[in-house]
């Protein structure tokens, strides 16, 4: 059985990862959903949160797991068995940025964990976490980048009604 892993902060879950999410899930026989904890980034969901509302979006998705880990991927990975960890990329700079990690897990996992790039669909390469919670904090509507639910939990973290946000800014 071959199973990936996509790792990420998923804070939140937008489009994009859920368009790589479905996108690997058919490639693979199993898919970890891997919340990792990123020391350079201060998210606005906690990890629980985040897990929670994985599990949601991934629901109808039979061969994908969601779990959680604070380390590095490589010691995720070797703990778990899995060899295959899944990168989803937008633009030219992810590329470099996501193959010198690629290139830094390979030589610290001897080799035995690659990174497998897919291409976001060119609909979502504009989209980050970091946009979403930028434009949600300024009451924006962000119904193209995220599934209805998550719209209205992010909302709500930034103090707003949900229900009087959509469609406000359009």
């Amino acid at each position: 059985m071959k199973t990936a892993v996509y790792p990420g902060s998923f804070d939140p879950v937008t489009f994009g990862h859920m368009d790589i999410i479905r996108r690997a899930a058919a490639m693979f026989d199993h898919l970890v959903v891997t919340v990792m904890n990123n020391s350079s980034k201060s998210p606005l969901f906690s990890v629980d949160e985040r897990v929670k509302i994985l599990q949601e979006v991934t629901k109808d998705l039979d061969n994908v797991e969601i779990d959680f880990y604070d380390g590095l991927l490589i010691d995720y990975c070797k703990e778990k068995k899995i060899h295959i960890a899944i990168r989803g990329l937008r633009a030219i700079t992810d590329f470099e940025y996501e193959l010198q990690i690629a290139q830094t897990n390979k030589e610290l996992s001897h080799d035995s964990v690659d990174t497998v790039f897919l291409t976001t669909n060119l609909r979502y390469s504009y989209l980050s976490s970091s946009t979403v919670k930028e434009v949600a904090g300024y009451r924006g509507d962000v119904s193209e980048c995220v599934p209805d639910f998550v719209q209205k939990l992010l909302y709500q973290k930034f103090g707003f009604e949900p229900e009087r946000v959509k469609g406000e800014n359009r």
